[in-house]
């Protein structure tokens, strides 16, 4: 199913009810994920570690590239990054 997305679903194939519960049911999934990551600051810096490290390195296989990356949050730098994410967010009102 690789390379498969709902943009290339024919959405007509659906009744006007099941459209309107596929539009809900991505907005609310939408609304949770951003309820999550804001939530979980943490991990805009992983994400963004990770993919400095992509396009500095420019990797051929990058899922063995993914497999084999030294995650921060899986070694002792995890107490650091957590300093370093909590001053990111100290003292502002985050909404």
């Amino acid at each position: 199913m690789a390379g498969a997305s709902l943009e290339n679903l024919d959405i007509d194939a659906l009744s006007p009810e099941q459209q309107e519960k596929l539009r809900q049911f991505k907005i609310q999934t939408r609304i949770a994920n951003e309820r999550y990551l804001r939530a979980h600051p943490e991990v805009e810096v992983l994400l963004s570690q990770f993919l400095r490290d992509v396009f500095l390195k420019r990797p051929v296989d990058i899922r063995e590239f993914a497999a084999e990356f030294r995650w921060p949050m899986l070694r002792k730098e995890y107490q650091s990054l957590q300093l370093t994410v909590s001053g990111l967010f100290f003292g502002e009102q985050r909404q």
